[in-house]
């Protein structure tokens, strides 16, 4: 897990440049059909991508984009149009059967079809009309990294296809961000120590960050046997705040920009019972020292549209280390293996 985190930049700079003959392709096909609606599908760490690809498709396009629910299609056979609609199936091996499943039934009822996937001779690559590939290389940890933030990267050359303002220069300065991210190891294993008997967790994130809340707490969950919740801070202030005590560990990215408000509103309520805040941000956010408890700073600042992809990084390193503090390995967690077939 820990050597695939470090293969990040690489994997970034190889899905980038190999992704522009697929990328024109699909321009040309949607400057003609342009979709009503997008549906976004997946299971696991790509659900938690698909998540991300939701905020940035709506923010960026204006275009409704949904996550779809697999079983209407796999239990209930729902026959659903989707005709004027892109469906987007994400999937970091290209075999996950229920979301296979979807996609071949969206594109028989009138969806265009694309693929998200690490694997070029997929089930899923083959399904798909048109497939955007991660260049990350064999992913042979359980927990992915390297290929999320992959996904992410193409998500946003999907938002720029479909219309959104998103600059070439700024997407090929994110393989340096996350170098940036990662020279913050040593101060983030320092850190794990403290929480190595960590049990239970809160994290919270909002907007285009809302997806890396759950992509950190699945994280926790299945290398750190962690039960970790994650909120945004208005769904937090809706009860579960409750559940928070003196001392309880609280986890929150926490970037510059549209979000802040309200993500330093609710670590002000969390700091007043006593938790113990730790907040991930840039050099953007000088205010957020005044709200957390512990810091992990990216050096450089960012623009807030660009942090969930470097803002994951020590999330992730994060959960590594934590593992190896619990005497865990998490390559290999309990009752997981790489690929999960289910329907």
């Amino acid at each position: 897990m820990l050597a695939e985190i470090r293969q990040q930049p690489q994997a970034l700079e190889r899905t980038l440049k190999g992704a522009a003959p697929a990328v024109a392709a699909l321009r040309r096909i949607l400057e003609k059909r342009r979709p009503r609606l997008v549906v976004l599908v997946a299971r696991g760490t790509s659900d938690n991508a698909a998540l991300f690809g939701r905020y940035l498709i709506e923010i960026a396009t204006g275009i409704p984009a949904s996550l779809a629910a697999p079983s209407i299609t796999t239990l209930y056979g729902a026959p659903l149009d989707y005709r004027d609609t892109l469906v987007v199936a994400l999937s970091q091996s290209g075999e996950s059967t229920d979301t296979n499943a979807v996609l071949e039934r969206a594109r028989q009822r009138g969806a265009l079809t694309l693929g998200i996937t690490n694997e070029r001779a997929s089930t899923l690559a083959g399904l798909a009309e048109h497939v955007f590939l991660v260049r990350a290389g064999a992913e042979k940890s359980v927990a992915a990294t390297k290929t999320y933030t992959g996904q992410l990267l193409l998500l946003y050359l999907l938002a720029s296809v479909l219309g959104g303002s998103l600059r070439s220069g700024d997407l090929e300065r994110l393989p340096d961000a996350v170098n940036a991210a990662l020279r913050l190891e040593s101060d983030i294993a320092a850190l794990s120590e403290r929480y190595r008997f960590m049990r239970q967790t809160v994290v919270v994130g909002r907007g285009l960050n809302y997806a890396n809340a759950f992509e950190f707490s699945l994280k926790l969950m299945e290398t750190c046997y962690v039960v970790a919740e994650r909120f945004s801070p208005a769904d937090l202030l809706h009860g579960p705040i409750a559940l928070v005590e003196q001392g309880f560990p609280v986890f929150a990215f926490a970037p510059p920009g549209a979000t802040w408000g309200s993500i330093s509103e609710v670590l002000g309520k969390l700091g007043k019972v006593g938790a113990e805040i730790v907040a991930i941000t840039d050099s953007g956010n000088r205010e957020v020292e005044r709200c957390a408890t512990k810091l992990i700073r990216l050096p450089r600042k960012l623009k807030e549209a660009l942090t969930p992809i470097p803002y994951i990084v020590p999330a992730q390193l994060f959960a590594a280390y934590l593992a190896v503090q619990k005497g865990l390995n998490p390559d290999r967690p309990r009752t997981l293996n790489k690929i999960t077939a289910n329907l």
